[in-house]
């Protein structure tokens, strides 16, 4: 199990199918599937969270404000600042559990010794873009939402990055990836963070366990002939980091040697010193180091 280093957020506690979560200083309780146990949630900011995610029968959910809570606030994790912002289906703007796959990311970039390029696939609001920023990649963040990339630029701003060397693209993945090969563009790096089920701007839908195979295959020709990584998450139940590994194994290793590892990724609770498993992650490396 590999898990991200927090100071601005903590997952206080889990019990009865929720989750008590700090976020800078809003307290916020958000369902969880995975929390299938009971608790006696005796830490009092249980009853003093600033607001809570319910789920509807009918499907969906809204929040329950029981403080105001500001439209718009900020976290910082490794000197990249984050905007946050209550949303519907529960989410913030951000994983925090992703931290662990940022840090790999970075290191990879600094140690390199030479430019590199990074491709950001469902690029979401871009913390994994900032972060390869940081690191000193020029990077091309992709994702077919117009609003999620847009708030990436904001992110980046609050940041003090914005004038490095990015390119923010609101499009359909496959069809960007079919257009780099046609352009020969190639990236010593890509991270990919699909989502179970969505549709381009296009309309075009994407259901991960049809189309994953075809994507990473769809990617081996726009990577550079010494490629530093490929990393893969998912939140999908059904797709283990076995399966994960399995695919990145097939394809990457084949073609350019390297490693290939797998793993949960997961928040420490507080009150229990358990890890919450929250998604998983397989990796290839340009060498076994």
């Amino acid at each position: 199990m590999r898990t991200a280093e927090w100071k601005d957020y903590e997952l206080i506690d889990t019990a009865d199918g929720e989750r008590l979560e700090r976020w800078g200083d809003v307290l916020l309780i958000r369902p969880d599937p995975q929390i299938i146990w009971s608790g006696e949630k005796k830490d009092p900011r249980w009853r003093n969270a600033d607001a809570r995610y319910r789920r509807s029968n009918s499907g969906g959910g809204k929040w329950e404000e029981y403080k105001k809570v500001p439209p718009v606030w900020k976290i910082t994790w490794n000197g990249l600042t984050f905007r946050l912002k209550t949303m519907g289906f529960k989410h913030t703007g951000i994983f925090p559990e992703q931290a662990v796959n940022w840090k790999f990311a970075m290191e990879k970039i600094r140690t390199a010794g030479r430019p590199v390029k990074v491709l950001n696939l469902f690029g979401y609001t871009g913390a994994a873009t900032l972060c390869c920023m940081k690191a000193g990649a020029a990077v091309t963040h992709v994702d077919a939402s117009k609003g999620m990339v847009q708030w990436a630029k904001e992110n980046a701003e609050a940041s003090g990055i914005g004038d490095k060397p990015v390119r923010w693209l609101v499009d359909d993945c496959v069809k960007f990836v079919q257009r780099e090969q046609r352009r020969s563009n190639t990236y010593d790096g890509i991270i990919m963070d699909p989502p179970s089920y969505g549709r381009g701007p296009g309309g075009e839908v994407w259901k991960l366990e049809e189309q994953l195979h075809g994507l990473v295959e769809m990617c081996l020709p726009i990577l550079s002939e010494e490629p530093l990584f490929f990393l893969l998450n998912s939140y999908t139940t059904g797709l283990s980091p076995a399966v994960m590994e399995y695919l990145l194994g097939l394809l990457l290793q084949k073609k350019f040697g390297g490693a290939v590892s797998s793993d949960e990724i997961g928040l420490p609770v507080t009150n229990t010193g358990l890890i919450l498993p929250c998604g998983s992650t397989a990796i290839w490396t340009h060498s076994s180091e």
